[in-house]
């Protein structure tokens, strides 16, 4: 048995080299599937694993001895590197300076994001955490303005052809079956949403990714945890502002090209592989404006279990 993902429906391949181990159990004990275990000194592979290997990996980067090898699910030794330094490690006052610097930003100058730029955001994408491997997460680039330009102005053509599942008529039917919060939020927000892009883009004024440099689509498969592209966008975002561009979430996309067979053609036109339950556009680009305060948020609650 083998968790299915978009990427592969097998397990992995545990490969131990019982001469070198020194039974020391460490493997054991990160393993969560118990597919290993230690037998007279050695470790050696179980009968009843949980699910089957998934390649996590964690047994063969624990291992002091390189006893243990992870062969499949896109995994194997040659992933391995070696850890940085904690000296290199950015600190607790580093990371909080560089997330309190951080706004959304949405001006942009006329200047192109780097290759190497692109890169070394993917780079960091890449170590998100993610619910099963090997990631399910997708991501789709647009690497300069006319590409960002084209890809607004088409989604605005969408919306127009969709501007029915806005409509006073529509929402008053819908009403009953999504209760109130979701009718308040088509209302007030999704509805003035598709005037504000669909009625700016005919004037020539890109309200929908802001004539970015840069887009960046993180979204899933049917198989994926819907929080690994979200994550991974996250991870994006810090890795841009990191490098000195300016950054922004965009929430309005990827919900509306979902369902329906327009939102079908419309992905396959762009090179979406899938329908995903989450995803989120990440604009970036060097930033034309310089904010000189930050304000502090607020959760909605902060509640601590008994």
């Amino acid at each position: 048995m083998a968790i299915p993902t978009s990427r592969t429906k097998e397990k992995a391949e545990i490969r131990i080299s019982t001469e070198i181990c020194n039974g020391c159990g460490l493997c054991v004990s990160v393993c969560k599937d118990f597919s290993i275990q230690l037998v007279n000194g050695k470790v050696t592979t179980t009968e009843n694993p949980f699910f089957g290997c998934i390649a996590c990996g964690h047994c063969m980067t624990i291992c002091p001895t390189g006893a243990i090898e992870i062969h499949g699910r896109e995994c194997s030794p040659n992933d391995l590197f070696a850890l940085p330094d904690k000296g290199t490690r950015a600190s607790y006052d580093q990371v909080m300076s560089l997330l309190q610097s951080r706004r959304s930003i949405r001006e942009f100058k006329d200047k192109p994001v780097e290759q190497d730029s692109i890169n070394q955001i993917l780079a960091v994408s890449l170590t998100a955490p993610m619910g099963l491997p090997p990631s399910d997460v997708n991501v789709l680039i647009f690497d300069n303005k006319v590409k960002v330009r084209s890809f607004s102005k088409d989604y605005c053509d969408y919306l127009e052809k969709m501007r029915w599942f806005v409509s006073n008529w529509f929402l008053t039917i819908m009403s009953p079956f999504w209760g109130k919060s979701n009718d308040e939020l088509f209302r007030q927000f999704v509805k003035p949403l598709f005037r504000i892009y669909i009625e700016n883009m005919k004037q020539g004024i890109d309200m929908v990714t802001y004539d970015a440099p840069l887009a960046m689509y993180f979204y899933g498969s049917p198989y994926a945890d819907p929080a690994d592209p979200l994550i991974a966008a996250n991870y994006a975002m810090i890795a841009g502002e990191s490098l000195g561009l300016g950054t922004c979430m965009l929430g309005g996309i990827h919900p509306l090209i979902q369902s329906g067979n327009k939102a079908r053609k419309f992905r396959e036109k762009h090179g979406i592989k899938y329908r995903s339950r989450e995803g989120i556009f990440v604009i970036f680009g060097y930033p034309k404006v310089k904010y000189a305060k930050g304000i502090r948020r607020t959760f909605a609650s902060v509640t601590y279990s008994e």
